[in-house]
């Protein structure tokens, strides 16, 4: 690292993420991405994010107050995958027609359903693969949606490597549903399909949950490896009084050493990334997110690995701009509890 020249102070001119001039080799940290959002149920263009975040990525300074030296680390990001993209072109316009059907009442088509329930266990294996090479290789892997379904893959191949690890999952949603719409690797299911299929994770701790049905609270309260943090009690515990830093503890305290950080951005307030896929009121702020990851890191916890899903695309850029911006924060809180700056 001491031998690149380059200034972090100067205007980003490289094609690369954030215009840092690091190469797959050298890079501590590569960013995955998944151009996937083939079973959304609502607003769909989510497969777009990772070419548009990076290209916002530019406007982003490098210096980070709490982690000065973090572009260090080195952060690369992998090119998007044409048929990948081709790919959820083809299957979302499918999975539209079976959306309706269930919306309409009308006969569901289970050999479609079907074929599209493959396609997209096809991607989850995809991303497995590939998160494996990168993992075995002593690299971080940073996932890059696409909807929340993308991750499910990357978390097999962690499964691999650490025995035990919980999940800090920040959303609006429990994506508690053991399917959706007939969808089995649905964005709203990848946390059931986690827990049920992946052994390894002894805790699941959701951050900003505000919506979800009743079957899903169900789940929650019978299974002792979830701790919900509801955005409504923690709203309630601050008008009560309590301050974010006590919540914070209380989040991290039910954390094991070796988290993963699992990011939807409709756990933040919707006048962050309004276009995300499914906004609902209420909400994290910007700053109350860099603090919880502040304090993660503070307690010595280690972050194994994060994905950052379901940024919706802006005429202005602007939820891109917020998201380039989560993603840096990512990159720099990861390398910095794994001692890698």
């Amino acid at each position: 690292m001491e031998n690149i020249n380059f200034d972090p102070n100067s205007p980003a001119v490289s094609d690369t993420i954030y215009g840092l001039p690091f190469d797959y080799k050298n890079a501590e940290i590569i960013i995955l991405p998944v151009n996937w959002d083939v079973t959304v149920s609502y607003k769909e263009g989510t497969y777009l994010a990772p070419g548009r975040i990076k290209q916002a990525s530019t406007q982003v300074d490098l210096f980070e107050l709490l982690v000065p030296n973090a572009w260090l680390a080195g952060a690369y990001m992998l090119d998007e995958n044409p048929d990948i993209i081709e790919t959820n072109k083809i299957y979302r316009e499918k999975a539209k027609k079976i959306i309706k059907q269930f919306e309409t009442g009308a006969q569901i088509n289970k050999e479609l359903l079907n074929e599209i329930n493959q396609k997209c266990a096809e991607l989850n294996e995809w991303v497995y693969q590939q998160a494996k090479k990168i993992i075995n290789e002593g690299k971080i892997v940073a996932l890059l949606g696409g909807d929340h379904s993308t991750p499910f893959g990357y978390l097999k191949a962690l499964s691999e490597k650490h025995e035990k690890f919980g999940i800090l999952q920040i959303d609006a949603h429990a994506d508690l549903r053991d399917s959706y719409e007939g969808f089995t690797c649905s964005h709203a299911s990848i946390m059931y399909n986690v827990i049920h299929e992946i052994p390894q994770v002894s805790k699941l701790v959701q951050v900003g949950v505000r919506d979800l049905c009743e079957e899903e609270y169900r789940i929650i309260h019978k299974n002792n490896k979830i701790i919900p943090f509801f955005d409504y009690h923690i709203q309630s515990m601050k008008f009560c009084g309590k301050t974010w830093d006590f919540i914070v503890d209380e989040i991290i305290s039910s954390l094991p050493e070796k988290v993963y950080i699992s990011f939807d951005v409709d756990g933040l307030s919707p006048d962050l990334c309004p276009n995300t896929g499914t906004p609902v009121p209420g909400g994290l702020s910007f700053n109350e997110i860099t603090y919880l990851f502040q304090k993660l890191v503070d307690s010595d916890k280690q972050i194994i690995g994060f994905d950052l899903v379901e940024t919706g695309i802006s005429e202005n850029e602007w939820d891109e701009n917020v998201s380039a911006r989560l993603l840096y924060k990512l990159c720099a809180f990861t390398a910095k509890s794994l001692g890698k700056v």
